[in-house]
């Protein structure tokens, strides 16, 4: 089975591998890395689709849940333990699941991956309803765990999402959208978390960052929910009012205290000269739009 795998054949660039220079290896390395952003533009139109239904699904209260075994679950945990610092998400909106459970993110759970089981019962464990979307993540695209999960999520009538590097994917045809990324295969041969985890994290970023801008998250091309939880990011909120509101560095630090360190707030205050109340009250009406909430 696994040798009709496009994930597991022989790379005819590396076949002597062993014997390469670390210049030439680099180099045919770097070469198929190149492939991997080619490769990704053909799954655009299944990646938008992918996008617009985790939107509907933020709309409607559900969470973005990605799961996965080994490099593919510690590709969904890693995005999404970033959207609460970066889009000022609640740590249950946008959840990652690997098989095996967290400590598997440091020390891979041997067998955890062959259990569809499993699979169900992670989403079981986190109370899935139909409201959620889920996304499955697996190179091969037969992961049995994940496999499980988006069967679970069908029989719930939950949105299902598959991302894989082979066509004709065992998990695409679960899904209900199948995103197939193929880049060929690897300069060593089956270590999918080279090209596929490549694939796989760009589309990850694509599915969250392009998400958070469709439910008001972004304002141009500004973080202005970023959660302020260090002194970086303090400096980092202050230059996105500036850039925002075209202020000066005093203004910005005077009215992000006024809104309670909360950047899109003070960005609204300071655009439309309303009081705090007033701009809560507009982004509250606009869903958190802050170009509807300036113009309303």
């Amino acid at each position: 089975m696994l040798e009709y795998l496009t994930t597991e054949t022989r790379n005819e660039k590396t076949m002597n591998l062993d014997e390469m220079s670390i210049f030439d290896f680099l180099t045919t390395m770097n070469e198929e890395d190149e492939k991997v952003a080619s490769a990704i533009k053909k799954e655009l139109p299944s990646i938008a689709k992918a996008v617009e239904a985790i939107i509907e699904a933020k709309k409607q209260g559900g969470r973005l849940i990605y799961i996965g075994a080994g490099t593919s679950g510690r590709i969904g945990l890693l995005d999404a333990v970033e959207c609460p610092p970066t889009f000022g998400t609640s740590p249950d909106e946008v959840v990652g699941l690997i098989a095996g459970g967290e400590k598997a993110f440091i020390k891979a759970v041997e067998g955890a991956e062959d259990s569809k089981e499993l699979g169900m019962e992670d989403l079981q464990n986190i109370r899935l309803t139909k409201a959620d979307i889920v996304v499955g993540i697996a190179a091969s695209g037969r992961t049995p765990y994940v496999i499980g999960a988006l069967e679970y999520a069908n029989s719930i009538e939950a949105q299902t999402v598959a991302v894989s590097c082979n066509k004709s994917s065992d998990i695409g045809k679960v899904a209900n959208i199948a995103i197939e990324v193929v880049n060929g295969p690897e300069v060593l041969t089956g270590s999918t978390r080279l090209k596929a985890g490549t694939a796989q994290k760009l589309v990850c970023n694509m599915l969250s960052t392009a998400s958070m801008v469709g439910i008001g998250k972004v304002y141009g091309n500004l973080m202005v929910d970023v959660q302020l939880t260090n002194e970086k990011l303090v400096e980092r909120a202050k230059r996105i009012v500036m850039e925002a509101t075209s202020c000066t560095y005093d203004t910005a630090e005077e009215y992000l205290a006024k809104a309670n360190c909360n950047s899109k707030l003070a960005i609204v205050m300071i655009l439309t000269g309303l009081s705090y109340e007033e701009s809560l009250h507009r982004l509250e009406q606009t869903q958190g739009f802050i170009r509807q909430a300036i113009v309303n």
